[in-house]
């Protein structure tokens, strides 16, 4: 039964945006032709079927709202880390201390004085820290950011997708549902 049904390989390439494997729920135009298919002879199954590929696409939009708080919050950090990298690389030739206050923990600070230094260490994630001259820390986090804007447009727009794919799939279960129920009224009221 090909109730989910993926686009040819050839117009995947032709196409602007991918939608990063949600398989794409296909509209059921003709319920009866659908239904006289060998596979599909129990409208029980059928909703069946159709309800693990609605409970599928859930936990994918579940999934992508995780992503979505994720790189929401993300962002902020980067480009807060980034105006500091910035900040030091103008300083970087004045040759003079530079005067900062900086977290702690929640709502604790404490002031520190840097000296001025070619050299910065950021945080990977992971307990890693790496040592970067401060161009090449502004460049990291110039594409950092960057790839994380880009990976928050396509997570927008897969939801966007996926409400479009569960919706078709209820709407495919709510006829295959009534199908049934005329089929069974029929054979009621031919007996």
């Amino acid at each position: 039964m090909a109730l989910v049904e993926e686009e040819p390989k050839s117009s995947k390439k032709l196409k602007s945006t991918t939608h990063t494997g949600i398989p794409e729920a296909v509209f059921l135009e003709n319920v009866e032709a659908f239904m006289q298919k060998a596979e599909n002879a129990d409208p029980t199954a059928v909703v069946q079927r159709l309800d693990e590929q609605h409970n599928k696409y859930k936990f994918m939009e579940l999934n992508l709202l995780q992503k979505k708080k994720r790189l929401r919050s993300q962002i902020p950090d980067i480009r807060t880390t980034l105006e500091i990298v910035q900040h030091m690389r103008s300083k970087q030739g004045s040759g003079e201390d530079m005067a900062t206050q900086f977290l702690l923990a929640d709502q604790v600070y404490a002031k520190a004085t840097i000296p001025p230094s070619d050299r910065v260490c950021l945080w990977l994630g992971a307990n890693v820290m790496l040592e970067y001259s401060v161009e090449d820390a502004e460049s990291l986090l110039t594409s950092n950011l960057t790839a994380a804007k880009e990976s928050l447009l396509q997570v927008d727009e897969d939801l966007d997708f996926l409400r479009d794919q569960y919706t078709t799939t209820e709407v495919n279960m709510a006829r295959v549902y009534n199908y049934g129920v005329k089929k069974r009224q029929s054979v009621q009221s031919s007996s």
